[in-house]
């Protein structure tokens, strides 16, 4: 398996934990917008600018098009001061769950390096957070770079979902997300039931879609070559277990 298919699990949940955390729900607090969908979607799309919400929703891809226009719609607060909320809310979630990681700043340059050596072309959320400064403290730039490669591979996926022929909503009922099946997750996205049915076709084209988005991101892990390569996979597999032990 690829360095990119190695890590893909850990970068996903790890990318996407921040936005579930008190720093996010302080962030969310200070749009004055209740509930998850509006501060999450202004604040991760936000890097995109002020656009229409067709744009965000384009940018997203898994989600109703008409859930990302009312939730990227009910938040005021400007795009850009929208997405520098939620990328220090990403950082202080960082600092806070990897303070006793020892390894931050090596992680955090060889994860550099990778985000770097990404391909942005058709990858529009990846570009976006990528071009935002990063933080001065290692930790908090760990969760960054992760959540930047977590941006990277979802486009990515994206792209590779499409490419096997699949709808994005087929994609989400194969995979679910960290809150449930994919039943459970397509509502969460917005989309309305009934869902229909996740057959031995359907799982056939997402994993070659899976396959195909390790090619698509690999060329960017390979910049560190192998020995790089194999010490990126255990620090962040170790990242990981600090992020998510028992304390």
């Amino acid at each position: 398996m690829s360095v990119a298919g190695q890590v893909a699990d850990e970068i996903q949940v790890m990318g996407g934990a921040f936005m579930f955390s008190r720093e996010a729900a302080a962030f969310a607090a200070g749009t004055g917008v209740e509930g998850f969908m509006g501060p999450y979607t202004r604040g991760r799309g936000g890097v995109l600018g002020e656009v229409d919400a067709d744009v965000v929703s384009a940018a997203f891809g898994f989600f109703e098009p008409g859930a990302v226009r009312r939730a990227w719609e009910s938040v005021a607060m400007p795009a850009s001061e929208a997405a520098q909320g939620y990328v220090e809310a990403c950082r202080r979630f960082g600092m806070r769950k990897l303070e006793s990681f020892d390894a931050a700043e090596r992680l955090a340059g060889l994860l550099e390096r990778v985000v770097v050596a990404g391909d942005s072309a058709g990858l529009p959320l990846f570009a976006g957070w990528r071009a935002l400064p990063l933080g001065a403290d290692a930790t908090g730039r760990v969760e960054q770079l992760i959540q930047v490669l977590r941006e990277f591979r979802g486009g990515a996926h994206l792209l590779a979902v499409r490419a096997t022929g699949l709808t994005p909503q087929q994609a989400v009922l194969v995979k679910g997300g960290p809150m449930g099946d994919g039943s459970k997750t397509a509502a969460n996205f917005g989309w309305p039931e009934p869902y229909a049915e996740v057959d031995a076709d359907v799982v056939r084209r997402w994993e070659a879609a899976e396959a195909l988005t390790d090619e698509l991101v690999a060329p960017a892990f390979s910049v560190l070559g192998d020995v790089e390569g194999k010490e990126l996979v255990e620090l962040v597999r170790a990242a990981h277990a600090v992020m998510f032990a028992r304390r």
